[in-house]
């Protein structure tokens, strides 16, 4: 069997007891309302600390360069690059 496959059937095998285990203690403990506080502070939290890391990366990363900069910049590269061809077509005559 190859490792992929033992590594899928472990995951297969912990994801159903995982839902298996949740459901007794939703359904069955003397926990289930603390695990559903539980369950719902870590989904709400999660999604919140995506929300916090979206603000974070849009707040620290520099605005990009405006197009009229950057057309500039690539009309000077093609100038240049047309006199060094024309420079080597005229020394190689």
């Amino acid at each position: 069997m190859s490792r992929d496959r033992v590594v899928g059937v472990l995951l297969l095998t912990m994801g159903l007891l995982g839902i298996v285990v949740y459901g007794w203690l939703v359904f069955f403990s003397t926990w289930s309302w603390l695990v559903l506080q539980l369950t719902g502070f870590v989904a709400v939290s999660g999604i919140l600390v995506l929300v916090a890391w979206i603000g974070y990366v849009l707040a620290s990363t520099p605005p990009p360069e405006p197009i009229e900069d950057i057309e500039g910049q690539v009309e000077e590269e093609l100038k240049g690059v047309e006199e060094e061809t024309e420079e080597k077509a005229v020394s190689s005559s």
